[in-house]
């Protein structure tokens, strides 16, 4: 029954709510572990003994929680794992299914406040320039790491863009963010003329596969001539990683809290920064603040002679 009513909500969120494969996969995840945990399989038959829906309770909820509490689950984990329950609860009373929502009687876990790293300005420029751009996956390589971080995107915002979303003439990009929402965001003369040198050779990669294969559409492609994927532009910068000395730990999102931070840093206002990285809540943005104040300590410390 259970594993029924899920299968008809993930349908629900690809066809209804229209979103993106990472989060289904993320809510299927979720769902089969609180149902592992509910009705675990039969050691030797394999068989689950489950409760009816109506019987959970918010108290199931808070019990199932405090095992991955115990389990020593990030509480980041554990809040996205109450979000899917929430999310599918509220399917099911929308469907008649149950009368009410017991997961949103549980308290989501205060999640620990983590500063983003970011790089310095040189460590960034050192890290955008180790691309060889002699050779075609240097150029491309060189011309997603440059317009990211001279434009804050998401690295999922940066492969969904098409050729058609660049404006060469203005230096803008349109940029579709979470719940398809639409932002405008200009970039420097410095991702132009990369950009420029990539698109040679993205034709190369275009021409060199199979006409049914081909993205015609898409700004970056693989060596295939299909739309490189999130996972290609993580394994592009770990690559890049242990290339560039003295560099651990960098994450694609990386480049883009650089962004912020550097534009705070050289006096930009948080409510401009908040519109160029389509933040919904300028708290988001805010967490930016706590880094530059991180900067703005140091320097003081370094510089006053009564620190």
């Amino acid at each position: 029954m259970i594993d029924e009513l899920q299968a008809q909500f993930l349908e629900h969120l690809r066809y209804e709510r229209n979103v993106s494969e990472h989060t289904l996969r993320n809510y299927a995840s979720d769902l089969e572990q609180f149902y592992d945990y509910l009705a675990p399989a039969h050691p030797q038959t394999g068989k689950r003994k489950e409760p009816g829906i109506q019987q959970i309770d918010h108290l199931t909820i808070r019990e199932w929680l405090a095992t991955l509490h115990s389990a020593h689950k990030q509480k980041t984990s554990v809040a996205r794992k109450l979000a899917a329950l929430r999310t599918f609860f509220q399917f099911l009373v929308r469907e008649g299914v149950v009368e009410l929502n017991p997961a949103k009687l549980v308290s989501t876990p205060r999640r620990e406040k983590k500063l983003p790293k970011h790089l310095s300005v040189e460590d960034a420029i050192r890290f955008i320039e180790t691309p060889d751009t002699e050779t075609d996956l240097g150029k491309r390589d060189r011309a997603m790491l440059e317009l990211t971080y001279a434009t804050g995107v998401r690295v999922s915002e940066l492969t969904k863009l098409d050729l058609g979303d660049i404006d060469f003439k203005n230096n803008l990009i349109r940029v579709t963010g979470k719940r398809r929402k639409e932002r405008i965001v200009p970039f420097g003369d410095p991702a132009h003329e990369v950009l420029k040198s990539y698109l040679n050779v993205r034709d190369k990669f275009l021409h060199s596969a199979p006409v049914s294969e081909r993205d015609e559409d898409a700004l970056f492609l693989n060596y295939q001539g299909t739309r490189i994927t999130t996972r290609s532009v993580g394994r592009m910068v770990e690559k890049y990683i242990r290339i560039c000395a003295g560099m651990h730990d960098i994450s694609p999102h990386a480049l883009r809290h650089s962004f912020a931070t550097h534009l705070l840093d050289s006096g930009a206002d948080l409510r401009d920064i908040q519109e160029l990285l389509g933040h919904a809540r300028l708290s988001t943005t805010a967490i930016y603040t706590h880094v530059s104040m991180e900067k703005l300590i140091e320097v003081y410390d370094k510089a006053h002679p009564k620190a």
